[in-house]
């Protein structure tokens, strides 16, 4: 290996391409299908309410995937996962791309979300063996680049669907999936290494029945959260039956899927969780949400309103570029609790003749917090996490932020009605604002943040 293909730190220059390529394969799913839900149901005669089932299948697989993919990549290293992953993300785009009807291309999104699960946990655990290997902590800039990744194929996600889509159709976003996820395989079969984790000895469960009740809780959870209503309470009642279950099992296994008893004397990691609930909420009303109001409260057309929240995308990516080769976590989340209180405040100040100008500040001040709670989050998982359980810790904190989301659907959905008014948005404006206090106040006063860029993690793990 030639000193060109190591950062002067010793970290191996050639495994960003793989670790990129598959660190976004969830995001760019998740942000490009905004714009094919309309001739996708034009093209199979279905209405909203249906088509709706294409964003909440993915998410509802990907929150239950990552924390598994996370648990077998910890085990059997990124490689041997990473691989067939990336080919259950081409399959999809096959089956999606082929699909006769709406509920097969369901299945394809499923199939989707399932194959998108190691890619952020395979990189997250190639840091970390990166660090181990050289002896060194892996560098900022790793960590850095992975969140700008993302971040920026989010924003791209909608333009290039709407190219694909005036090019070659609908289809052509499912197709999209099948070079890519050829370019990731190839990426990741050349320079991921063959032994980055040492191969399993003895016996090893699974823990199949403790994935199976960690899924049916958090499906039951997400399908109410989705659809909450009179009729829908038994869903949390098997909720709750299921994590009392789950916490039962995880207890009292001797290889558990999620080992609760070191997770519960893991304060700061615990906190991280609860903070990415928190702020994911915020995020994602902002993403959708407040677009929403653009078109329907400020009567702004499609394109104008992608137009006035590219502020937003823009200050983020900006933010994480500034601020990403410094490792202050506490300080970044700081800033970003504030940020979050002024966007959320600002949302009050807007009515149906709001001026540009003002929608722009908007997006400007709502970007910040964006750009500093994606890095901050991200390093704490890895600072705070053991080593050892580094991909699944960081396949739960996707799943806490896809929790957020369907949070966000939920308060969207029941505040909004028929259409996004501004009543409805003032009203999400204030209960955004209680969510922006609790997370600052779980922020402020998290004394383990402040030792965050120097506590080891095996130390952090009994910092309350």
């Amino acid at each position: 290996m030639t000193t060109r293909e190591r950062m002067r730190d010793g970290f191996d220059r050639k495994l960003l391409a793989p670790l990129i390529s598959g660190a976004v394969l969830n995001p760019v799913n998740s942000t490009i299908i905004a714009v094919a839900l309309v001739p996708i149901g034009v093209a199979f005669g279905q209405p909203a309410s249906a088509t709706a089932w294409l964003i909440s299948a993915l998410y509802l697989a990907t929150a239950v995937g990552q924390p598994v993919a996370g648990r077998l990549i910890d085990r059997y290293g990124p490689r041997r996962v990473f691989l067939p992953s990336t080919a259950l993300v081409g399959l999809a785009g096959v089956i999606g791309t082929l699909a006769p009807n709406l509920a097969v291309l369901i299945v394809a999104r499923v199939v989707l979300g399932f194959g998108t699960c190691a890619g952020y946990p395979a990189a997250m655990r190639l840091t970390r063996d990166e660090s181990d290997r050289t002896g060194r902590d892996s560098p900022a800039s790793v960590l850095t680049v992975l969140a700008i990744s993302t971040q920026t194929i989010s924003v791209v996600g909608p333009a290039l669907g709407g190219l694909l889509i005036g090019v070659g159709g609908w289809r052509a976003t499912f197709a999209l999936n099948i070079p890519i996820a050829l370019a990731a395989f190839v990426l990741g079969a050349r320079r991921f290494p063959k032994t980055a984790r040492p191969a399993p000895t003895g016996s090893f469960d699974l823990d199949f029945p403790g994935m199976a009740l960690f899924a049916g809780t958090l499906v039951s959870l997400l399908l109410f959260l989705m659809h909450p209503g009179a009729g829908d309470w038994y869903l949390l009642a098997i909720a709750v039956a299921g994590a009392a279950g789950f916490a039962g099992r995880e207890l009292t296994h001797a290889h558990p899927f999620i080992d609760l008893r070191l997770l519960g004397r893991n304060g700061p990691l615990l906190r991280t969780y609860g903070r990415a609930l928190l702020a994911y909420v915020i995020a994602y009303s902002f993403l959708y949400g407040y677009t929403q109001w653009l078109e329907h409260g400020r009567g702004l057309s499609a394109t104008e309103a992608g137009l006035a929240t590219l502020p937003l995308f823009a200050t983020g990516i900006l933010v994480s570029l500034l601020t990403g080769r410094r490792e202050a976590v506490r300080g970044k989340l700081a800033v970003a609790a504030l940020g979050q209180l002024a966007g959320c405040a600002l949302l009050l100040t807007l009515d149906s003749s709001a001026a540009v100008w003002l929608l722009v500040v908007v997006a400007l001040v709502a970007g910040v917090p964006q750009g500093l709670n994606s890095l901050a989050l991200q390093n704490s998982v890895y600072r705070q996490a053991n080593p050892d359980d580094i991909g699944a810790s960081a396949g739960l904190l996707r799943t806490f932020g896809y929790l957020g989301a369907i949070v966000s659907s939920a308060l969207q959905g029941a505040l909004f009605g028929t259409a996004a008014d501004t009543g409805g948005l003032h009203d999400l404006a204030l209960l955004l604002l209680g969510i922006g206090v609790v997370f600052l106040a779980v922020t402020v006063f998290d004394r383990s943040l402040s030792r965050s860029t120097t506590t080891r993690p095996e130390k952090a793990e009994n910092d309350a």
